[in-house]
């Protein structure tokens, strides 16, 4: 592992909005939710985001989701990643729920992929400005 990064969350913030990383670094990120609401931490494009947003307000639908319950969805095409598989859980690896007062790690090894961001996928939440920048070198 190349280093951690600390990242806090709170309700409608991320602490730092801005990261810095080489192209093959190994970033273990410790997450922490100060806030008093269910957050996410997304890495991906903002394509996805947009995608995985469609994916939540769904599971938000069907009950709210939490950290310590997969809301199993087993009716549904999920297709993050541009991976198609059928039956849905909060469990991409590129992904993190973060309960209200919790600490949790994400470990991603970036490549040269361009336009990430870290992003909160709960409804209403993206749009709010609950996203980050990751500026890869």
């Amino acid at each position: 592992m190349s280093r951690s990064i600390e990242i806090r969350t709170g309700d409608i913030f991320f602490e730092p909005k801005i990261i810095d990383i080489n192209a093959g670094e190994t970033i273990r990120f410790v997450l922490k939710n100060e806030g008093s609401l269910l957050h996410e931490f997304n890495l991906g494009t903002a394509a996805t985001h947009a995608a995985h947003q469609k994916e939540m307000a769904a599971m938000f639908q069907n009950g709210t989701p939490s950290a310590t319950s997969a809301n199993d969805m087993s009716k549904m095409e999920h297709a993050m990643g541009g991976m198609k598989r059928v039956g849905m859980t909060h469990d991409d690896p590129n992904s993190v729920l973060l309960e209200p007062g919790a600490t949790e790690e994400l470990v991603w090894t970036f490549t040269k992929t361009t336009g990430l961001e870290f992003a909160c996928n709960i409804p209403g939440h993206y749009p709010s400005g609950m996203v980050g920048k990751v500026n890869l070198r």
